[in-house]
């Protein structure tokens, strides 16, 4: 089974597993509160969203 994206493409952006699993739990909470808030259903799991948010670029760390 392959993982899309790939976990070394996603380590290369943030450099740290731990960096990663923080800022991906801490967007998919963020996420879920803004849907819960407008009253949105979201058809996505919110951790997927929040991955693909660090693969495109949208989400980065600030260093």
């Amino acid at each position: 089974m392959m993982l899309y994206p790939p976990m070394g493409d996603l380590m290369d952006k943030v450099g740290s597993r731990y960096l990663l699993v923080n800022m991906v739990a801490r967007r998919a909470r963020e996420i879920s509160d803004e849907a819960e808030a407008e009253g949105e259903i979201i058809d996505d799991k919110t951790v997927s969203m929040a991955i693909n948010e660090v693969y495109t670029g949208k989400l980065s760390i600030k260093r």
